[in-house]
């Protein structure tokens, strides 16, 4: 065996509340040549400074039920009354070609990804869910954000409680801290997963 054989992408899935700063660490470390962070489609609005094809892909809900009819979908689940899903074409591609993808998404969706009978993705899975150190650290995170209304407020702290009881269904728990601190255990964490053999091709 050659020992600098070629390998898969690594598929980090990362999921847990809204606040948690899942999605800055998953930007972290995607420099756009050996990791991507993974575009999902939605149906809700863009928020401002939010950019179709970079945040994310801005569908009508009629165009995003018409491709979970044709297939086209990873995974997807309604979230917040909203659709959100990542086509498989677009995941697919990034690992036969050694680029790591992070997808960000919720417990439901994440199981979808764990369903997968795909050998690919077998090889190529890790899942970590990031959890905030409090329920009241949440709620303060939350409400600094300050861009919606109290009832979506409310309705996200409620969804965030029941994410939180599927956190034991991740191979790793990362327990929010400080950035810093976050960065650094999340960046130590995938450095061993990239020794996996089963990305080796």
């Amino acid at each position: 065996m050659n020992l600098a054989s070629p390998r898969l992408g690594l598929l980090v899935v990362v999921s847990g509340p809204s606040g948690t700063g899942k999605t800055t660490l998953c930007r972290k470390v995607c420099d756009g040549d050996h990791a991507v962070f993974s575009v999902s489609c939605t149906t809700r609005a863009p928020r401002p400074g939010e950019v179709d094809g970079k945040d994310y892909f801005f569908l009508q809900e009629e165009d995003f039920l018409a491709r979970v009819d044709r297939g086209e979908f990873f995974e997807y689940a309604r979230v917040h009354n909203r659709w959100y899903g990542t086509l498989k074409s677009y995941v697919y591609d990034y690992l036969r070609r050694g680029v790591d993808v992070f997808m960000d998404i919720d417990v439901q969706g994440a199981g979808q990804v764990r369903g997968c009978e795909d050998e690919l993705v077998g090889r190529c899975l890790t899942d970590i869910f990031v959890m905030p150190p409090s329920m009241e650290e949440l709620r303060q995170r939350l409400s600094g954000r300050n861009t919606e209304s109290a009832e979506a407020f409310e309705l996200r702290m409620r969804n965030a409680e029941a994410e939180l009881q599927h956190w034991r269904d991740y191979r790793y728990c990362l327990v929010s801290d400080t950035r810093e601190s976050d960065e650094l255990r999340f960046k130590a964490l995938l450095q061993g997963e990239k020794m996996k053999s089963s990305l080796v091709i």
